[in-house]
């Protein structure tokens, strides 16, 4: 018979993921506590939440949400960083990995499917949410930038037409 902690623990990782857009899945075995301080500082600075969870707990909530491919990423000590943004965790797991090598992203969940190693790995070589949001509005923007241009260009175009005619009849009446 389960037990209200662990009821409890099924509900909590059950809330997270749904409430999520990314979830990854980490394995720390071999790491200091120094280590995982730092980690944790730098997720918490992001708003990012990192717990671990009995595997066990977490197979079964996978398997309820209809994400059995996410199985594979758990393979011993299993920690879970739960994030509202797509890019920044996966950035702070690719730099600390740099330095410390027995931390592995697994895999991950982003907005309801499961993602591959590569997949969270490549979200970190994306830009920041606020380029990516820069970039889509300096697209939009260009075009009208153009057209406005375009409509500058013809009343310029027109006074230089004209002061050309001014000066060849100036001309024509000097000669």
């Amino acid at each position: 018979m389960p037990t209200q902690k662990k009821i409890d623990a099924v509900d909590e990782f059950r809330s997270r993921l749904q409430s999520h857009t990314l979830t990854i899945a980490t394995q720390y075995q071999g790491i200091t506590v120094e280590q995982v301080t730092e980690l944790r500082r730098k997720l918490r600075e992001k708003n990012i939440e990192f717990k671990v969870y009995k595997n066990t707990l977490v197979r079964r909530v996978l398997d309820e949400l209809g994400l059995s491919a996410a199985d594979a990423f758990i393979s011993g000590p299993t920690a879970w960083a739960f994030s509202n943004d797509a890019v920044a965790p996966s950035k702070i797991f690719k730099e600390i990995s740099k330095e410390v090598k027995a931390l592995v992203m697994n895999g991950g969940i982003f907005e309801g499917r499961a993602i591959s190693r590569q997949q969270v790995e490549s979200l970190a070589t994306m830009p920041p949410r606020e380029v990516l949001l820069a970039q889509v509005a300096g697209t939009m923007v260009a075009p009208l930038r153009n057209f406005l241009g375009v409509l500058n260009a013809l009343p310029r175009n027109l006074v230089n037409v004209l002061d050309q005619i001014r000066k060849q009849k100036e001309e024509a009446a000097a000669a």
